[in-house]
């Protein structure tokens, strides 16, 4: 403890020149250039599919989006644009749903894109026999109809206000069913899209290789001629590629490093706000934290700003709702402010003076201990005795969501992240907070059910009408926020590297890299 105590002192003195490194790049700008027109990309773990309707993690959306475009999409702030579709328009009852497609374009096989591919595509992940990953996201589509060539509606079994943020998820971009049908459950490992780049080759558990599409619709693009994708796990390597070059980008940059690397040899540092959470949350239905007061303490008890400044060495901010500001519909709140006096009085009213003994599961990757001894550092100063567990993903995995009865869980305290990948309000909240999402059917961990909450989560989707959706959501963050069924945290920052004769090249807020307008500038 005394090891981690000095840590957070250095760190405090350290503050403020971490945090000049925030931004596009800093210090002594160097011109640096390429030959030729391919780029290698580090990341820090490998793709796993390359379809998008069965994919579950960021990474592989990434080289996804560089082959598979959607009917609609996000752009760098998460807002939603037209890609395959030239505009689109809700019922009222927010059940019916119709897209006017874009003429003209081809699947890299050179097989048409139209209204019956599309209706191939939807079909497929929302079968009710679906085994695909991201079933769920689309199980509310009753029927998928083909209007005419270029028109296609989609029916609901019930009203989804939140569908077209859906379809611009990822797993909503659009593949060639002739190529489905040709490689089967191969097609992982053979993506065809409508993308600016086409499937070059991929090792699993290696590289991944997109060429130039010379077939693509959009004039003038794609700018470059091949993208590398390089799994390198180990920090140290990933930045020692792009201080050589033989990475053009590293994503994620240790934030450790971010202003040492910051404008100096021709590496620009770039941060932008995400749209994740990070989070503790508590068995709402075990004893202390079946309390509220005991909640809210805990929310007390933690210095917030402390925490992002030593977990993530103040690239982020302390969270103000359950989600980020940068999610359709956030609502700020009146933060918890650091107060271990305050934390004391509630553990007091709620009958426990002298505090208790809990124990805290995360992840065992580094930052995650990190957070979980600096979580312990600060609830012993109001006599919460924590025991840490850090603990292997599958093992996680198979405490948290192999247990099919709430009773019977295990779990106390949790520490972990979410990033809601559609932008809206619904998947920020309803997976992680609904009264119906209790492992294993999904991820609410704090077994938090409240029926003002629940209320007000299904009021928000019978309308596609903003205004209503925005009150609804507005009313249900501030109840989420005072039943605190958990520790509200961070909301920490993207951070990545690249060669500064790299230009259009980001990750979006939801943590997935953009490269469909990437260049290099001389």
């Amino acid at each position: 403890m005394k090891r981690l105590v000095t840590s957070l002192v250095l760190m405090f003195c350290m503050l403020a020149l971490v945090l000049s490194g925030c931004g596009s790049a800093g210090g002594t700008k160097k011109a640096v250039s390429k030959n030729g027109k391919n780029i290698v990309v580090a990341l820090d773990s490998n793709f796993v599919s390359l379809d998008p309707q069965d994919t579950n993690d960021n990474l592989s959306f990434t080289g996804e989006k560089t082959m598979l475009e959607g009917l609609i999409g996000f752009d760098k702030n998460m807002k939603i644009v037209p890609v395959l579709a030239t505009s689109y328009k809700a019922s009222k009852d927010a059940k019916t749903y119709t897209f006017k497609l874009r003429k003209g374009v081809k699947f890299q096989d050179g097989t048409p894109f139209n209204a019956e591919a599309v209706k191939f595509n939807f079909d497929r992940i929302s079968d009710p026999k679906s085994t695909l990953k991201r079933h769920s996201l689309f199980a509310v589509i009753k029927e998928t109809k083909v209007i005419d060539e270029y028109t296609v509606q989609f029916k609901l079994s019930q009203p989804f206000g939140a569908m077209i943020n859906t379809f611009a998820h990822p797993a909503g971009m659009i593949i060639s069913p002739s190529a489905v049908k040709k490689y089967g459950k191969d097609f992982m490992k053979h993506p065809v899209g409508t993308g600016p780049y086409k499937f070059a080759s991929w090792t699993q558990g290696g590289n991944l290789k997109v060429v130039k599409n010379p077939n693509y619709w959009k004039k003038g693009e794609p700018k470059l001629d091949s993208i590398t994708f390089k799994p390198v796990p180990e920090d140290g390597s990933r930045v020692d590629m792009l201080k050589t070059g033989e990475a053009d980008l590293i994503n994620p940059l240790p934030t450790v490093q971010a202003k040492a690397l910051s404008g100096k040899n021709g590496i620009d540092v770039i941060t932008n706000p995400s749209i994740g959470v990070r989070y503790m949350s508590m068995n709402t239905m075990k004893k202390p934290f079946n309390n509220v007061k005991v909640r809210q303490a805990l929310n007390y008890a933690i210095d917030k700003k402390a925490f992002n400044s030593i977990v993530y060495n103040g690239y982020g901010a302390p969270a103000t709702s359950s989600m980020g500001p940068e999610v359709q519909f956030y609502s700020k709140q009146k933060p918890y402010n650091y107060d271990v006096n305050k934390a004391k009085q509630l553990l007091k009213e709620a009958g426990y003076p002298n505090g208790f003994q809990t124990t805290l599961w995360a992840g065992n990757m580094s930052q995650s201990i990190k957070a979980m001894e600096f979580l312990q550092q600060q609830l012993s100063k109001v006599n919460v005795k924590l025991k840490v567990v850090p603990m292997e993903a599958g093992t996680m995995s198979n405490k948290i969501w192999g247990v099919t009865n709430p009773e019977k869980a295990d779990i106390q305290l949790y520490y972990g992240g979410w990033t809601p990948s559609t932008g809206d309000a619904d998947w920020a909240i309803r997976p992680l907070l609904g009264g119906a999402s209790f492992p294993p059917a999904a991820y609410n961990t704090a077994y938090y059910k409240n029926s003002e909450a629940d209320k007000l989560i299904n009021a928000a989707l019978q309308t596609a009408d903003p205004a209503v959706r925005q009150k609804d959501y507005a009313q249900l963050q501030t109840k989420i926020w005072q039943d605190a069924p958990w520790v509200f945290l961070s909301t920490p920052d993207n951070v990545y590297g690249m060669r500064n004769y790299l230009k259009n090249a980001y990750v979006q807020p939801d943590g997935i890299m953009d490269l469909t307008h990437a260049e290099i500038v001389k």
